[in-house]
Order: C-alpha cells, then structure tokens, then sequence
C-alpha cells in the first residue's frame, strides 16, 4: 500500500465582508496572526507539494505559512477550483440573523441549512462533497506517496474528513474547522487499484489548533 499524506489547513479569518455570509466570494484573509503560521511553518513537510482554492485567501494564507518556513525554495501552487468553498449564491452578503429572520424553522444548528438543500443562485453541501470527493481522488492519483498541503475552507475540510471516515453529509456538518486549523489525514491506497476501490484512511487530527504545536 502506498501512503499519500493530507495536511489540511483552513485559510486565515476573513475580516472584509463586515460580518455577511461570504461562501465562495473571493475576498481577502487577515495574515497578521504570525505565531500561528510559525507554528504551521514548524510541522508541515518541507517537500510537499502545496494546493489551494481559486480563492485569494488560500494563496494569501499559503504564502504566509510559507514565508515562516526555513525553505525558500518551493513549487508553485496547484490550484483547484472544485476545492473552493460552497456558494450561498443569494444569500451571499446576508447577515446571519437576515437570513434566519427568513428561513424561520429551517435555520440548520451547525449550517446555513440542510445538507441537500442548495440556497437560491447557489449549491448544496452535498454537491461540495460530491466535487471535493473527486478532487480528491484526483490528486491521490497524481500525487501518490507525497505530502500534500491543502490550504482550504471549512466546508471543503469537512467534506474530506466526510470521505475519509464514511461520514453522511448531515453527520458533516457537525465537525468544526476553524480558521488557520490542521486536519491531516493519510491515504492508503494499492499502486495497481487506479480507481482506488480498495483504499482506506487514517486520521491523524482534525481541527487542530496551529500553537499547540510549538515547543515550550
């Protein structure tokens, strides 16, 4: 079995969209937070090969991690537009309470509603899932046997813990992932299984946060 190794990294807080509902609009990230990107810099391999979103912010907070590490040598970014973050299409630029003043009942505990519901103008968890689980795929293909930095989103992160523990869509939205958080997960899977019918996972940790990882 070949072990292909996930460091999932959630992007840096958004600061610009003043409190609204931002889903996969594309807005820049607070990197001030220096002691948590050298506490990432300090763990994550130094030879890995590094993906983000399409959206700015995984860059900015890539560069950032980046910029602590002892390396100055790395290979450009693999950018990958099915691993942004779900859109909220209408909702988008709502606050919180806007939209729960007009979903009423419908109000979801951990989400912006039901896991098969896609908002209007906009897409379901599910569907995050579905085109998040084929990335994947993808890149365990392409990538067999390195580390892979995956800077991210929150529902993007969710979706692969999802697919590595079996995990329904409704069971993912209860997993928290917070802003500048590790989750690594490992992959196993055979050199001759190209469809990877009988791969597994190991998890390693999910939401971890970055200081925790810094030496006294």
């Amino acid at each position: 079995m070949t072990q292909t190794r996930w460091w999932w990294i959630r992007h840096a807080p958004v600061t610009e969209n003043n409190g609204t509902i931002y889903g996969n609009q594309d807005l820049n990230c607070d990197c001030s937070n220096k002691a948590a990107f050298k506490a990432l810099a300090s763990v994550v391999p130094q030879d890995a090969v590094w993906v983000t979103s399409n959206l700015k912010r995984t860059h900015q907070t890539a560069e950032a991690v980046r910029a602590e590490m002892s390396t100055s040598e790395f290979p450009p970014f693999t950018e990958i537009h099915e691993l942004q973050e779900q859109s909220f299409g209408n909702w988008q630029g709502m606050t919180h309470t806007e939209l729960g003043e007009i979903r009423g009942d419908a109000w979801h505990r951990f989400w912006l509603a039901p896991a098969a519901e896609a908002p209007p103008g906009g897409e379901s968890f599910e569907a995050l899932m579905y085109r998040t689980s084929g990335a994947i795929d993808k890149l365990n293909n392409t990538f067999k046997g390195r580390d892979i930095i995956a800077v991210t989103h929150g529902g993007t992160i969710r979706a692969a813990v999802a697919k590595a523990l079996g995990l329904s869509s409704e069971k993912a939205l209860g997993l928290t992932v917070g802003n500048l958080s590790l989750t690594k997960l490992d992959h196993y899977g055979a050199e001759d299984d190209p469809i990877q019918a009988h791969s597994s996972w190991g998890i390693g940790c999910v939401n971890a946060e970055p200081l925790q990882f810094q030496t006294p």
